[in-house]
């Protein structure tokens, strides 16, 4: 199964934005995330709708961090990229007709709820300011080192 990356590489580009005095165009944040331009305006789209981003046009134009990174959290990026898929299990028949179908369904579809309710509980639980403080600090130190 293809895995989804698209969570860590929006928090590698919203890291980089708040560093920036200037809008970061499609192009150089494409760049940063080693993919290719609309593949970046498709997903940071998702972020300008959740009001995490916003993108001016035209020369001097690209995207710009709106919030402050201590207003973002890692569940409300998960929102904005459409809530992706978890897990690659699944049940065998959406409607079977065997009970005991039913009841493996049953199970399955409880145990991958619990776990989504988990997995957004501790996203909402974390800002993007939160997972900068360590590399800050790593950053001033090797600063002062020099």
């Amino acid at each position: 199964m293809r895995q989804d990356k698209r969570l860590s590489r929006v928090l590698h580009a919203l890291l980089h934005l708040d560093g920036m005095d200037e809008p970061a165009t499609s192009e150089l944040i494409a760049q940063m995330l080693q993919t290719n331009s609309a593949v970046v305006r498709r997903t940071m789209a998702g972020l300008r709708d959740a009001e995490i981003v916003t993108s001016t046009k035209g020369h001097g134009g690209g995207w710009i961090l709106i919030k402050p990174l201590s207003e973002i959290t890692l569940l409300s990026i998960y929102k904005a990229l459409g809530s992706p898929t978890l897990f690659a299990l699944g049940n065998d028949e959406d409607e079977p007709t065997c009970l005991l179908a039913r009841e493996a369904n049953a199970a399955t579809t409880e145990a991958l709820n619990a776990a989504r309710i988990q997995f957004e509980r501790s996203l909402g639980a974390v800002t993007v300011a939160q997972l900068t403080a360590g590399w800050r600090q790593e950053m001033a130190n090797c600063n002062v080192a020099s």
